[in-house]
């Protein structure tokens, strides 16, 4: 999962976020920083970094723009400001607000250090969602029901061969003059774990899951490799299209 924290400076808030997501997520989130007006790292937010016992090493302040055109997961705003100019800036599937007081504006004692640990127990609670929103592992039954389909098995295949496809390749390729029904067949293939998809723009681009099971995988490669001239008639339809981003153009039309 990639997540992307936004606060205005990227020197506090986003950098103590992206470091405490880095420790907690262990491996299975990648994790980015940035600000509308980098500054630098507060020595102050480093300080309580490394006082948690976290590392501070490749943190430092990038502007949003560098992640222009780039998909995420969540995007995290952590303060008002960062949530007004960043809207356009990237994308994500889930955009979320968190809005927190800037650290050197608070009273009390040790801001920096109540801002971390505050922070740490939203990520906690945020990573507990996504615990128990992980889907369950898919069943060899669910797989084969799956593939019982021309539409899904072919759309498997295609997607085997070319790697990602968008709706309106898979239309074009599989001569379905109708998105909803296409889109139904990709909603059950990604609802079931088969597939994954990215956002790019306007256009969502799906792929074969790859934390799907090895056999799985290999069941949809093998079946593409030994049955070529089941999806030749659409594959055909997609050369016809060309290349991206000649496609894309093909798709706006």
């Amino acid at each position: 999962m990639k997540v992307l924290f936004l606060c205005t400076e990227n020197s506090a808030r986003s950098i103590m976020a992206e470091a405490l997501l880095k420790h907690h997520g262990k491996g299975d989130y990648e994790v980015f920083s940035a600000g509308t007006r980098p500054a630098g790292v507060n020595a102050q937010a480093k300080q309580a970094i490394e006082h948690f016992g976290l590392s501070v090493d490749g943190l430092f302040s990038k502007n949003v723009s560098d992640f222009t055109g780039e998909h995420f997961d969540y995007v995290i705003t952590l303060c008002e400001k960062a949530s007004k100019e960043c809207n356009t800036e990237v994308t994500g599937d889930h955009n979320l607000a968190w809005d927190f007081p800037e650290p050197r504006t608070r009273k009390e004692t040790n801001p920096y250090e109540k801002t971390l640990q505050e922070l740490n127990s939203r990520l906690k609670m945020f990573l507990l969602i996504q615990e128990k929103q992980k889907p369950a592992p898919i069943t060899p039954t669910v797989f084969y029901k799956s593939l019982a389909d021309d539409i899904r098995l072919k759309t498997l295949m295609l997607i085997a061969v070319e790697k990602e496809l968008c709706v309106c390749e898979l239309m074009a390729a599989l001569e379905e003059e109708s998105q909803p029904k296409v889109s139904r067949h990709l909603a059950l293939l990604k609802k079931s774990g088969i597939l994954t998809s990215r956002k790019h723009q306007q256009w969502v681009y799906y792929s074969i899951n790859p934390d799907l099971p090895y056999w799985m995988q290999n069941v949809i490669k093998t079946t593409a490799v030994n049955e070529p001239h089941f999806i030749d008639e659409e594959l055909t339809q997609l050369n016809v299209m060309g290349d991206r981003p000649t496609r894309i153009e093909t798709c706006c039309s």
